[in-house]
């Protein structure tokens, strides 16, 4: 299996999971606990940017980078994922 039939087979789990815990069990299975906090964070981040705060107080909130926060920021911005689906969060 090459790296995009390996990325499809991903998205295919994660597009077919119907519940929340079916979903927290696939990653946890998934992810270490370090890589599962670092996407919430960025997910977090991305919805605080998104309902307009600044820097600084996302900085402050999460503790998340100001590194990755500038690149959360720019797919908040530019990018069709956040704006896809930050509308569904809570």
């Amino acid at each position: 299996m090459n790296e995009k039939e390996a990325l499809n087979k991903l998205y295919q789990a994660i597009i077919s999971i119907d519940n929340e815990a079916d979903c927290i069990a696939f990653l946890d299975d998934l992810l270490s606990k370090h890589e599962l906090e670092s996407l919430a964070s960025r997910v977090y981040s991305a919805k605080l940017l998104q309902e307009g705060h600044t820097y600084l107080e996302v900085i402050e909130k999460v503790r998340i980078s100001s590194a990755t926060l500038a690149r959360v920021s720019k797919c908040v911005k530019n990018g069709t994922g956040y704006k896809a689906i930050l509308p569904k969060i809570k």
